[in-house]
């Protein structure tokens, strides 16, 4: 059985990712932070940020200009490895 395709993406494009963690103090800049230095053109005025029900969560969901599949890659895992992170969309 063969693996299915995954739909081709068109660069650039406007690709939001959901970063969420611990609503700490700092969470969002350091998260704002690994992002512009992927996307140095990021806007960090841009950035959406939602605490959950009970406010122990933040999510932050950045929305980037992504010009490569390799850019993207390299964006979600030092994401995902971060400490403080505890899932990235």
């Amino acid at each position: 059985m063969s693996q299915p395709e995954l739909p081709t993406i068109e660069y650039p494009v406007d690709f939001p990712i959901k970063v969420m963690g611990r609503n700490r103090p700092g969470f969002a800049q350091t998260v704002i932070g690994i992002v512009r230095g992927h996307a140095a053109d990021f806007d960090p005025a841009t950035a959406e940020m939602r605490p959950s029900r009970q406010n122990n969560y933040l999510s932050v969901t950045c929305t980037i200009r992504a010009t490569s599949r390799e850019q993207l890659d390299a964006l979600y895992q030092e994401l995902s490895g971060h400490p403080d992170v505890t899932m990235v969309l």
